[in-house]
């Protein structure tokens, strides 16, 4: 490894430097999708019971403990549940919006590698071939294959570091955007539901919060204790 950075030059350090950064990228996309990953299916069914059975207080509680975006916007549309359809499903979409620059955090970071990385192996190449070409002219057209090794060496050194680098790292885009779009519309699939949820609620009667059925049954003990 030593040996590839001494004949690559200062431009291979550089594609150190960018694969460092892609590792650094990828890692950190990984962590956070794995934070977040969440059963939409069940968190959704103990939502709905809580709203079906008027307890928002409860529902609004256990969408604040859900992990990662899911739980925020179910959170945000359940605490306006006095809006009419429309404001919520406009809620709904809003709060997706504000996720998108925490789910996207970093990809265009790591497609900046994928493309900048075969780029500077043009340059080695480059470099490498103006050094072959500067030594044939220092020494009158005569020069041993030895005498023009490093300099071919460092072109293809630099070309095939560039191309791996960008390689992985345009795999790794690919793979982590596609988690990105999935889990933005499990995001709005969530939102709908959740939106739906609430209204449905409303056909026979209005919700009342923990609040005022706790308050509501307080006053009729009382009155059943007077009687």
């Amino acid at each position: 490894m030593s040996e590839l950075l001494k004949y690559g030059g200062p431009v291979l350090w550089l594609q150190a430097a960018l694969g460092f950064l892609a590792v650094i990228f990828v890692i950190e996309r990984l962590l956070y999708f794995h934070g977040v990953r969440i059963n939409v299916a069940d968190f959704l069914l103990g939502i709905s019971g809580h709203v079906r059975g008027k307890a928002l207080a409860e529902a609004i509680h256990e969408s604040n403990r859900a992990p990662g975006p899911i739980g925020r916007v179910v959170h945000t549309v359940l605490i306006r549940h006095h809006m009419e359809r429309k404001d919520l499903r406009d809620i709904a979409e809003e709060a997706v919006c504000m996720e998108i620059p925490r789910i996207e955090k970093n990809l265009r970071g790591l497609l900046g590698v994928a493309l900048i990385a075969p780029l500077a192996g043009l340059l080695g190449t480059s470099l490498g071939l103006i050094d072959v070409f500067t030594e044939i002219h220092g020494q009158s057209g005569e020069i041993t294959p030895a005498g023009m090794s490093a300099g071919i060496f460092q072109s293809l050194v630099t070309t095939a570091a560039g191309l791996c680098v960008a390689t992985a790292a345009y795999i790794f885009y690919l793979a982590l955007l596609g988690k990105a779009k999935r889990l933005l519309c499990r995001l709005q699939r969530t939102g709908i539901e959740v939106v739906n949820l609430i209204v449905d609620s409303r056909s026979n009667t209005e919700i009342v919060s923990f609040r005022e059925e706790v308050e509501a049954q307080k006053e009729r003990e009382t009155r059943t204790g007077k009687s």
